[in-house]
């Protein structure tokens, strides 16, 4: 039995790292709530069970942890200043060189320094629902302590660098199956450890002795490339990698150890960590925290176009029931099939399996009518963007639903308040903006009304976060915090095609920034009728701001609304494949410019960046003091996760911080001479 002097507390380490010995074999269990990081305390723990482990020479040692998962991970925040002692490649050279055997008993995730931890010890046993992974590169860093050289020695050199490179977790099945593992096991792991310890395998030699056969790596490090975009972790984890089929295990983690290191400064790692961070927090608004929420299981969708099959799908992925409705059969029918199409595509890409598939097939009805909605513990409607037709669906819900259960609008631009006055029960009512494809996109925009409960709004947070999505508070505007901004990065666009610019030129700018897709594209994409809608709506209330071009409204009054759209045409040309650049839209554009007097000026790549990115950031100021968005945090990551700034420059703020606000004034100086009466000052740039 373990006696007192074994278990007995000495300090803080010995909260987070217990040591139980029976029998000659040590228990080492880790318990750091809620994802075990290895923090400086688990740190310190560790090299305290390894001295008593030793000292009281057990044949074995099982490593297990607390909680639902295994280490998933260090402790991020120690990562903004110099690492406190020991540092972990120092305690994993340490377990790695014990006369005790350590046997890794894996279970939940096993991420970044759990892995490394594992791959420190000389077995490793895994529950068969745990996934292994270096995701390191997501924050814009490399692992620092032996990770990317103990593991070719262990799974090889290919495998080990797309890990690292990549940065996406693997099945035990599949990190078994490449030498990984010496065990999966099903169920209770305490009588796994006693079987594997009843047959323990012969120790391996130090996997820091065994040699790395190399491999070419040519087509990886294509694909880590074209994925990076721009991001400069994942190239240089694949690169470190390599070096173990180079260099002796010493030399090659030497130099992984410093490159960590080095990049724990960079630019690029402090804003992905910002993010990482950022994510987290605005997710659960302070305010919300001890709010009780009400239960969801059955969700009501109105409207089975693309945005409600795709709410739907998430929700029935979530294990949801949901019943879609639309106004009559045939439009229930188009929308169960485009839900079923997405649940089939899951299936066949390997996402889920047949009993997944099969529960979320028996958990959707779709019909007309709402009847179907009369015990929903929530509903979202997904109709035309027109405030008459969602007010309608609101009061249709809102006489079949009960009092108390949240009915939400998924409005882009309109105001929750105008949509919600009048009906009965008001505190209910809000705005839950996802983004297309919904069953994709993470980001949520959670919109309350001047009425809407705590209560509502903490029960709204926690379903999207039930879902997998980023739910971020806004307040009430034309476009929320993302579309609003959005507006803003299309006008200074349009502006700068209409003094000269070519709309190509701009998208090409934009790409180089790092965004996914440019202004155009983006419109081609999403169709040109939305942003043409909302303009309209906008310019008949009178609350367009400043200079107004018609570029775009000729080109959807020529049947030009994107791709997809019959003519199959916008600012592109999509009819033979991939978009290209048109020549008649070129023509629209000269004639445009000669009808209005443009200066035709030119504008180089960095100019187009900082004029755009000026508008961008001069909106996010306003809204901040608008009280729109509560911190900029709000904005980084509402522009990260829904519009697709690249993460690793951290968000429009962040960048705004790292180019400077000197440069971006100047940029705003230089629009407004450009379009004068068109752009209101945020502070920073009055």
């Amino acid at each position: 039995m373990t006696t007192r002097s074994e278990n007995q507390k000495s300090g803080p380490a010995d909260k987070v790292v217990h040591v139980q010995i029976e029998n000659g074999h040590a228990l080492v269990t880790i318990d750091n709530p809620p994802v075990n990081a290895l923090a400086v305390t688990v740190r310190r723990g560790l090299m305290e069970a390894l001295a008593k482990v030793n000292d009281a020479k057990c044949e074995t040692a099982a490593l297990i942890c607390a909680g639902r998962t295994f280490v998933a991970g260090g402790d991020i925040s120690e990562f903004a200043g110099p690492p406190p002692l020991p540092h972990l490649p120092d305690v994993l050279s340490a377990i790695e060189a014990s006369d005790t055997p350590f046997i890794a008993v894996m279970h939940g995730t096993v991420l970044g320094g759990g892995l490394e931890l594992a791959l420190a010890c000389a077995y490793r046993i895994a529950d068969k629902a745990t996934r292994f992974g270096l995701p390191e590169v997501n924050l814009g860093l490399i692992p620092g302590a032996g990770g990317t050289q103990r593991l070719p020695r262990l799974i090889g050199l290919e495998r080990a660098a797309r890990m690292a490179s990549i940065g996406k977790p693997v099945t035990a099945k599949d990190f078994a199956g490449w030498g990984g593992l010496d065990q999966i096991f099903e169920g209770d792991r305490m009588a796994a450890i006693a079987a594997f310890r009843a047959n323990l395998p012969a120790r391996p030699d130090m996997t820091s002795a065994r040699a790395v056969e190399d491999a070419d790596l040519t087509a990886l490090t294509a694909e880590v490339k074209k994925a990076a975009k721009g991001s400069n972790a994942p190239l240089i984890a694949l690169e470190t990698t390599a070096l173990a089929a180079k260099l002796p295990f010493a030399e090659g983690a030497a130099i992984e150890r410093q490159t960590h290191l080095d990049l724990r400064s960079s630019s690029q790692s402090r804003a992905l960590r910002r993010l990482f961070f950022a994510g987290r927090s605005v997710t659960r608004p302070a305010r919300l925290k001890s709010v009780d929420t009400a239960p969801v299981n059955h969700v009501a969708i109105v409207g089975g176009g693309l945005m409600g099959a795709g709410i739907a799908a998430s929700c029935l992925a979530a294990g949801h029931r949901v019943t879609m409705i639309e106004r009559d059969e045939p439009s229930a029918e188009a929308g169960h099939g485009r839900v079923e199409a997405i649940i089939a595509k899951d299936l066949a890409s390997g996402r889920i399996n047949q009993d997944k598939a099969d529960a979320r097939r028996a958990g959707f009805t779709a019909s007309a009518g709402y009847a179907g909605a009369f015990d929903a513990d929530i509903a979202i409607e997904a109709v035309f963007e027109d405030a008459d037709v969602k007010r309608a669906v609101f009061g249709e819900l809102s006489a079949v639903m009960r009092q108390d259960a949240p009915i939400a609008t998924n409005t882009s631009y309109l105001d929750p308040n105008m949509i919600s006055e009048g009906m009965p029960g008001p505190d209910r009512f809000l705005g839950l903006h996802f983004f297309s494809p919904a069953n994709i996109m993470k980001l949520v925009e959670v919109v309350g009304t001047s009425a809407t409960s705590d209560r509502t709004m903490a029960t709204a947070f926690a379903f999207a976060r039930g879902l997998g999505k980023i739910p971020v508070e806004t307040g009430v505007c034309d476009g929320f915090i993302g579309n609003r901004i959005l507006s803003a990065y299309r006008r200074q666009a349009d502006y700068m095609v209409a003094d000269g610019a070519s709309p190509y030129e701009v998208d090409a700018a934009m790409r180089e920034l790092g965004m996914p897709l440019g202004p155009y594209e983006l419109q081609d994409r999403t169709g040109l009728q939305i942003s043409w809608a909302n303009r309209k709506r906008q310019r008949a209330s009178g609350t367009w701001p400043g200079r107004y071009v018609e570029i775009a409204d000729q080109l959807c009054e020529l049947g030009r609304l994107g791709r997809g759209s019959p003519t199959n045409r916008g600012w592109y040309d999509h009819s033979d494949g991939p978009g290209k650049p048109d020549p008649e839209v070129e023509a629209i554009v000269q004639t445009y410019r000669a009808e209005h007097g443009a200066k035709h000026e030119s504008f180089s790549r960095d100019e187009i960046v900082l004029r755009v990115m000026a508008a961008i950031v001069n909106e996010a100021h306003l809204i901040l003091e608008e009280g729109i968005a509560f911190a900029p945090e709000d904005i980084d990551v509402v522009w990260t996760e829904g519009y697709g700034f690249p993460k690793h420059l951290g968000g429009l703020m962040f960048w705004a911080e790292e180019t400077g606000m000197a440069k971006l004034r100047a940029a705003f100086a230089a629009m407004q001479a450009q379009s004068p009466g068109s752009w209101k000052a945020a502070k920073p740039f009055a």
